[in-house]
Formats: C-alpha cells, sequence, structure tokens
C-alpha cells in the first residue's frame, strides 16, 4: 500500500496526496452487510448544534462489522479486501464454513485466500481471534475488548497495535499505541497483528473541498469570533486574550484533563499514556 502524489498541475493538487489503494480488491460492497446512515448535521433531536463543524459529505452506507468475532470454530475464508467510508482502517470480507457472511478488521499481511478462525485452540497469527489468555506474551494485538463478550473497543484505527506484555492472574497486562499500560481481563478476545493501511496518517487532503466531502464544514478560529461567542473572541485588533486556548465552553483545548476522576475503570491503568501540555511533555495524571 502506498500514497499518490499528483503533479502540482493545480493548488490543490500541489499539496493533495491520496491512497493508491493497492490493497483493495473489490470495490462494491456486499449488500446483505449494509445499513443506512442518517445524518444529523451535528444536531440533537431538539435540533440544537452540539457538534460544531458537521453537516453535508458525501452519501455512504454503513457496513456491519464484527467487533465480537464470536464464531468459534468455523473456519472462514477471505473473499476480499475492501475500502470502508466510515472508518480509516480497511475491512475484509470472509465467507464462513457455513455459508454466513461478515465483515471484520483487515490486519496487515492479510490477503485474499487467507483462512481465520475465532476460539480458544486457534494459531495465533495474523486474523485469528482468540481471548487474552491463550494469546502469546509479546504478540501484537488489536480489536481488543473492554468487558468480555461486549466487542473489540480499543485499537481499531489504521496502522495501530497494541502489545500483550504479560499476565498475572485474571488480568493481562497490554501495552496500548498512546503507550498507556492497563490491565485487561483474561477473557477479553483480541485480534492477532498490526490493522493494515497504515499510511492513512501520511495523506494530505491538501483543499478544503476533500474536508467538505467527509462531512466537515469550515472552522472559525476562536480569537476571529466576538466575546458573546467565544472566551478567546474580542479585543481592539488582534488579541490573545492572554487565555489558555479552549473551546466555546470554556473547556481546554491543548492538554487539559477531561477524564472523569471517579471513572470506574481507572483501577485498571497501570501507567498512564505521556501526553504533550503546552509544550511540555508530562505525565498524565487521574
Amino acid at each position: 500500500m502506498g500514497v499518490k502524489q499528483y503533479k502540482p498541475t493545480t493548488p490543490s493538487r500541489r499539496f493533495g496526496a491520496v491512497n493508491d489503494y493497492s490493497e483493495i480488491t473489490r470495490s462494491k460492497p456486499e449488500k446483505s452487510l449494509l445499513e443506512p446512515i442518517k445524518k444529523t448535521g451535528g444536531r440533537n433531536h431538539h435540533g440544537v448544534i452540539t457538534a460544531r463543524g458537521r453537516g453535508g459529505g458525501n452519501k455512504r452506507m454503513y457496513r456491519k462489522i464484527d467487533f465480537r468475532r464470536d464464531k468459534d470454530g468455523v473456519p472462514a475464508k477471505v473473499a476480499s479486501i475492501e475500502y470502508d467510508p466510515n472508518r480509516s482502517a480497511f475491512i475484509a470480507l470472509l465467507h464462513y464454513a457455513d455459508g454466513e457472511k461478515r465483515y471484520i478488521l483487515a490486519p496487515k499481511g492479510l490477503e485474499v485466500g487467507d483462512t481465520v478462525e475465532s476460539g480458544e485452540n486457534v494459531e495465533p497469527t495474523a486474523g485469528n481471534c482468540m481471548p487474552l489468555r491463550t494469546v502469546p506474551v509479546g504478540y501484537e494485538i488489536h480489536n481488543i475488548e473492554v468487558n468480555p463478550g461486549m466487542g473489540g473497543k480499543l485499537v481499531r484505527s489504521a496502522g495501530v497495535v497494541a502489545r500483550l506484555v504479560g499476565r498475572e492472574g485474571d488480568f493481562a497486562h497490554v501495552q496500548l499505541p498512546s503507550g498507556e499500560l492497563r490491565m485487561f481481563s483474561v477473557r477479553c478476545r483480541a485480534t492477532i497483528g498490526q490493522l493494515g493501511n497504515a499510511d492513512h496518517q501520511n495523506i494530505s487532503l491538501g483543499k478544503a473541498g476533500r474536508k467538505r466531502h467527509l462531512g466537515r464544514r469550515p472552522h472559525v478560529r476562536g480569537i476571529a469570533q466576538n466575546p458573546v461567542d467565544h472566551p478567546m473572541g474580542g479585543g481592539e485588533g488582534r488579541s490573545k486574550s492572554g487565555k489558555h486556548p479552549s473551546s466555546p465552553t470554556g473547556v481546554l483545548a491543548k492538554g487539559g484533563r477531561t477524564r472523569r476522576r471517579k471513572n470506574m475503570s481507572s483501577k485498571m491503568i497501570v501507567r498512564r499514556r505521556k501526553s504533550v501540555r503546552y509544550g511540555l511533555v508530562t505525565l498524565a495524571k487521574a
């Protein structure tokens, strides 16, 4: 997989880059695994904007992804690697031996024709899903469950990977992509391997129009707004206001702690991630 850089024939082409999609083997999705997506425009059920900058964008259908991987003992063959407009990672279409079809997140190295399985006693190869109690220590994993049976919640973006660093009793220690070391129940499932499409981070949109295609509307700087609209607005001429960067509601935008202090899952964190705060690298605390 690679990134295609165009010749600078126009101002937008000069800085734009796109995915070459060399790993994609099928352009049309499986119809039985599609669901419609209703757009909200960033508004709640009262019609009030609760998420700024949302609206427009290309129409898209949701691909139903199997995050649980609970079909144990039934081998599946990889039929195709496909693009998913709802996520940065690619997805793989599986044809199970009993005739069922499911989508999964496509790990790096998974190819059409490969066989994947899920269960306690499967081989720890890319694409296979198994409980953390049977994953060999030191292996790379993704799509990790937070609670057993809930389905994978963590490590699902393109190119990311976590690592199982040890086990102690009923808990497994996993190092997440952020650097955080966290405990999970050994009954939680994870998929072996690193997620594919790692070059996604190197893609440059190049023009505002491509951002609009993604459903993102123009963003106005807080410093350019009025005091009634933003904490950083107002002032004669260009004014820095002397405040830390924040959102319109006053929430700190750079390094401010937003995690709830009494979060029950805090006890599962062994070592917190490092965060960059106002130019200084500090160890994040609860």
